[in-house]
């Protein structure tokens, strides 16, 4: 089978590079990075100049990119994948988006006779890299179905959760948590520093305790040793963010908690802090306390 992957940047990369270590589909690439394109395409795959020429080609094309407006013009612009691909072609789209755009380019798409499966992925890029992300996937069940070996090439747990849209309502309600734990665990580990504890200790208690999370495990390390490199930056955990609180005004939700994380981010990223790791929230409320966490 012939696999086409657009975007092939921190999490799309990772995930590319398993399909073509896992299978023995070939494989061609495209990114506006050339050396995002040579790491995939030293492993095996093809470079391509154009999202069109994947796109022509390929029976599979999967797209993992930054923001809604670049899935809508990598899928429905002139020089996109509805334009140039075969008609019976599988498009998943591995990229964060609202649940009005994953539909908009559903019905783009069907309109030109492609397939489509949104399958947004939990994880960051570390479990991308070791093939045990979380693919949560939108779309008719039989398409699903024919393309469960190809997601699990590169994924731990792929969950079908209903027809295109609720990858996204999972994905964005996912992150809002993750994001919202977060915060939350940057307040509890300066409220520990402020009070006069060892942060060390502290973060041994609570990595055993009740307070524990994924994101108060993952917050501690990068903390201790002001390493904000970005994972997954800033920015994109604002968008994210964005459009689950976007959502939240469309389903008439009251949310209390998530608008105070985003005045959060929004501190943070008028600080400079956009490009920076999400974690980067903890150096918010260092600069609030003007002090650092150790």
């Amino acid at each position: 089978m012939k696999i086409g992957f657009i975007g092939v940047g921190n999490m799309g990369g990772p995930m590319c590079r398993n399909i073509i270590r896992n299978t023995n589909h070939q494989v061609r690439v495209f990114d506006l990075n050339p050396a995002a394109v040579a790491a995939c395409t030293a492993l095996g795959a093809t470079g391509a100049d154009s999202t069109a020429a994947v796109a022509a080609e390929a029976d599979v094309v999967f797209t993992s990119l930054p923001m809604p407006r670049h899935v809508e013009a990598v899928t429905l612009g002139p020089d996109g994948i509805a334009a140039h691909a075969r008609a019976g072609t599988v498009l998943i789209d591995l990229s964060t988006n609202s649940p009005a755009t994953a539909r908009r380019v559903h019905d783009g798409m069907a309109a030109k006779g492609v397939r489509m499966l949104e399958a947004p992925v939990s994880g960051g890029v570390p479990r991308a890299t070791d093939g045990t992300i979380v693919i949560m996937v939108g779309g008719d069940a039989a398409v699903f179905e024919a393309n469960l070996p190809l997601l699990k090439s590169f994924s731990k747990e792929v969950i079908h959760v209903g027809p295109v849209g609720m990858g996204s309502v999972a994905k964005l309600c996912n992150n809002m948590l993750a994001f919202c734990n977060a915060a939350a665990a940057s307040e509890a580990l300066l409220l520990g520093a402020a009070a006069g504890i060892d942060v060390h200790k502290l973060y041994d208690v609570i990595c055993n305790a009740s307070g524990n999370s994924d994101a108060f495990r993952g917050l501690g390390p990068k903390a201790f040793a002001r390493n904000f490199t970005p994972g997954f930056a800033l920015d994109l955990a604002h968008k994210d963010l964005r459009l689950a609180l976007e959502m939240a005004d469309e389903v008439g939700m009251p949310a209390m908690i998530a608008p105070q994380v985003m005045t959060l981010m929004r501190m943070g990223r008028a600080a400079g802090m956009g490009a920076d790791d999400s974690s980067s929230l903890l150096r918010v409320y260092e600069a609030a306390l003007g002090r650092e966490v150790t």
